[in-house]
């Protein structure tokens, strides 16, 4: 199993990330808001509608911050042929939990001044403008710890949340839903009780009936009943 492979297994063992709010100022246009809100009216109430449009008019990251996330999301779960994480809206998505939930937005800002703080310390760079080599460098103390060293727990805390917010992200978007293959609800067809079955309990279908009610063809359609319970169409 491949590291790609792994993730979608760990994405799919546990998707979750809790939900609440704060942000900071920078309005972002009407238009762009009703573009992005759509996706989030589903079975909202006007309540939760309203709340999620203060927070997309709302802007946390700077774009300084915006391009380092970018950066990081392709190294925690790099691009293939079937999806990129800016085709899933990845950033988006933690822009949106940033301002959601307060608690994260230190975390994640604190983790990004450290990275850039490392990048410039070992390579005099921002963390976006290192080599992949350079990046990849600077994560492996924080993606991989030692378990018995606790002197990064803040750091290590920062990659573990933002693996599982990249993750999150990509495999709930269209593009991550399809690469997961996941049909969901699909109807079916359903050609009744299995002959063997009928046989052992000396039942039968009434061919009348079969022809009514098992063509998949007309699944779609409405039974229509009369006044005495009998099937019409």
């Amino acid at each position: 199993m491949d590291r790609r492979e792994s993730l979608k297994s760990m994405i799919l063992g546990s998707m979750a990330v809790g939900l609440t709010l704060e942000s900071c100022v920078t309005e972002t246009p009407p238009e762009v808001i009703e573009e992005k809100l759509w996706k989030y009216t589903y079975g909202r109430t006007p309540e939760e509608a309203l709340f999620d449009e203060e927070l997309m008019l709302k802007k946390f990251f700077e774009e300084s911050e915006l391009q380092s996330l970018t950066t990081l999301a392709n190294l925690i779960l790099p691009p293939n042929d079937k999806g990129t994480i800016e085709q899933a809206g990845v950033v988006d998505f933690i822009e949106f939990m940033a301002k959601d939930v307060p608690e994260f937005q230190v975390k994640i800002r604190g983790g990004l001044m450290w990275l850039n703080g490392q990048s410039n310390t070992k390579f005099n760079l921002t963390f976006s403008n290192c080599t992949e080599d350079q990046q990849k460098e600077i994560l492996d103390s924080i993606a991989f710890p030692d378990p018995e060293a606790l002197e990064q727990i803040q750091e290590i805390q920062f990659f573990s949340l933002m693996r599982n917010l990249v993750l999150t992200g990509y495999f709930t978007s269209e593009v991550g839903i399809k690469e997961l293959d996941y049909k969901g609800n699909m109807p079916n067809v359903w050609d009744g009780v299995p002959q063997d079955v009928l046989d052992d309990h000396g039942l039968s279908y009434d061919p009348e009936w079969l022809a009514k009610c098992m063509d998949p063809n007309n699944r779609d359609e409405v039974a229509q009943w009369d006044d005495e319970g009998n099937l019409i169409t």
